[in-house]
Parts: structure tokens; sequence; C-alpha cells
């Protein structure tokens, strides 16, 4: 047998173990592919929050005495000393300033005067009355005297009578010209200064009472029902951690020609040494006893064919479809009343192509 047709069939053996074995390993490395495990697929998340349906609203506001007397002197004169500064602690009955007494004190002297006059002429005329009605009873006057004679004693009586109450008026305007607090307070303003000349009435001091303390907030027209109905509270700036009840006073009867808000005073019956005046304060106004709710994203919710469902992850990676109550939907909302907890962690995107029995990952954002 020639020797070059045995070694065309031995390369063609060669050839085919080669081709056998190259097809072997291939096979092997598809499976090797084949049972490597597939990714977790990656999901954005939202987590569940319950709270009232109607949000709360907050408004800032300041804290503003209830009463804030303007005091002023009682009667006209020369500013003689200014006895507080703005920030000082009055009690009930404390001087505040005083006027220059000089011309008081010539008034009250001038009163008694007219009136030790009018004691006089009275002793007078009483004893001419007397005798008028002795001479008139023995037949000696006439009765025209005995008149003229009553006449001069009422003048007299009136006369003393209307100089007693001089003396009284000039007394009380002379104690007048120490302006005194008449409640417990702050004083806030100071108008007046040493030297001064005030009229009657005119404002000298301002003194805030510590009776009761309210907080003053601007309230737009769409929240007046809530303000009037709902449950207020107040915290400060100073001190947020700390809440204070509040309870609606008074609303003003028209709105700001400006901002179109109503001025709402809130009392603070609970308010203690902590809260000062002037402090500012956060009024949060929410709904009585309103139903708690949770609001995701419309792109979370899940019914095909179904109850409305949402996809909750757990933390080790297993997704769970659980059925849920809606409440209302929204333009990009829907308002969930119950079917998951409080911080479950629900997906947000795709949930149209999840499977229950899938692992995911939660993600920030995804990346394409």
């Amino acid at each position: 047998m020639p020797v070059r047709p045995i070694l065309l069939s031995y390369s063609k053996l060669l050839v085919g173990s080669s081709l056998a074995l190259a097809a072997l390993t291939l096979a092997g490395c598809n499976d090797k592919v084949a049972e490597k495990p597939a990714p977790n697929r990656p999901v954005l998340v939202a987590t569940v929050h319950y709270e009232a349906e109607s949000p709360e609203r907050s408004f800032v506001g300041v804290i503003r005495p209830r009463i804030e007397a303007d005091m002023g002197f009682r009667v006209p004169g020369k500013v003689a000393k200014r006895l507080v500064e703005v920030g000082d602690t009055v009690g009930v009955g404390q001087p505040l300033a005083t006027l220059d007494e000089i011309d008081l004190k010539l008034q009250a002297e001038q009163a008694d005067a007219e009136f030790h006059a009018a004691t006089g002429v009275l002793a007078q005329a009483a004893a001419a009355e007397q005798r008028a009605i002795d001479l008139r009873a023995k037949g000696w006057a006439t009765d025209a005297q005995l008149d003229q004679a009553k006449a001069a004693g009422d003048e007299a009586r009136a006369r003393l009578n209307r100089a007693e109450r001089s003396v009284d008026l000039t007394k009380n305007s002379l104690s007048y010209a120490t302006l005194e607090a008449d409640s417990r307070g702050v004083v806030t303003s100071t108008l007046v200064e040493p030297g001064q000349v005030v009229a009657a009435g005119q404002t000298a001091i301002r003194v805030a009472r510590f009776a009761e303390k309210e907080a003053v907030v601007a309230i737009p027209e769409t929240l007046l029902g809530r303000a009037k109905d709902g449950v207020a509270t107040v915290t400060l700036w100073s001190e947020p951690n700390k809440k204070y009840l509040a309870k609606l006073r008074e609303v003003a009867p028209s709105a700001d020609p400006a901002t179109r808000t109503y001025l709402a005073k809130f009392s603070l019956p609970e308010a203690d040494d902590r809260v000062s005046l002037g402090m500012t304060a956060t009024l949060t106004l929410a709904d009585p006893e309103t139903e708690r709710v949770a609001r995701v994203p419309l792109s979370a919710l899940f019914s095909e064919g179904g109850a409305p469902s949402l996809y909750v992850v757990d933390a080790s990676g297993d997704i769970a479809l659980k059925p849920v109550s809606v409440k209302s939907y929204e333009s990009n909302d829907v308002v969930i009343k119950a079917g998951v907890d409080e911080g479950a962690q629900v997906v947000t995107l795709g949930v149209q192509k999840l499977d229950p029995s899938q692992k995911v990952r939660v993600v920030s954002s995804l990346s394409f």
C-alpha cells in the first residue's frame, strides 16, 4: 500500500479528534455560563409613612401679651422723673413716673382756702336764718325777711358743698401726679422723658401684663375653618421640642389689603416663664381626628386583574405582593388607607415586570 494515502488518512483522523475535543470544551464552557446565577434586579423604593389625610400647616408668629396698656397721667404737667426703663418688671402700685407738683399743690391750697371761707359764710348765714325764724315767730319779722334769710343759708350750704368737692378733686389731682402700675407686668416702651410737658391722657409708659400670653399669626383665608375648628399647637424657635397648646381667641374681621391674610390671636394657657414676649414661634394647625393615610407614587400600584397591590421589599431582597386599601387617587400619588405597615419599603418603578420569586436590590437611582 502506498505511503501517501496512509498519511492522508492519519491526518484526517487527527483533525477529527481535535474538532471533537474543541466541541467538548465549548460545551463545558456553555454549561458553566448557564450555571452562573443572574444578578439581582435593581429597584427604586419609597418608604411608607402614615399621616393625617390633610397635612399639617405651619405659620410663623410672635409671642405677644394679651393685654398691653398705654398708661398716661390723668392731669397735665411737666415730667419730673421717670422711674422705670424698658424691660423692667413692675408690680401693682409701683410708681412709674412723676410730675412736678408745684402747681397742683397751689391748686390744693386754693381749694382748702375756699373751703374755710365757705365754712365761715355758712356759719354766718345759719345764724341769720335762725334769728329770722325767731323774730318771725314773735311777729317782729315779715315773711319776706324770713325767705331771704333761708335763701342765704341755702346758698352758703351749697357753696360749702362745692368747696368740699373742690378739695377732694385737688387731692385726687395731686395723687395723679404719680403714675402707678395697675397690674403686674413688664415695661415694653417709655414715651416720656424728664422735663417733657405732657397732656392729660397722653401715653407715657406702655406695660404688658403677665396675666396671659398669646401667639399672633397671619392666616390665609383658605385655612380659616381649620383655625377655628382644628387643633393648634405652638413651638418656640428657641425650644423646638416643647409644644404648647393654643386656643383661638380672636380673628380679624377683615383681611389685610396687601397680604390678603387674617390676623389671628391664639392664647397660650399653658405658657410658662420660658415663653418670653417678642419670641418667634411656629403655630401648627391640624384637623381634629382625621384618618391617617399614606401616599405613594402611582407607578408603585400593581393591579392587573386583581385588587390593587404593592410590592414590598424586605432586608434580604425578597419581594412580596400585598393587597392594599385605596382611599383615593391624586395627580401623582395614590392614597393608601391600609395593607402595608408603617416604614415598609415599596417598589415604585417597573412593578409590572417583577416576579415575587426573584430577588431585588435597592438602589438610590437607576443608571443606564
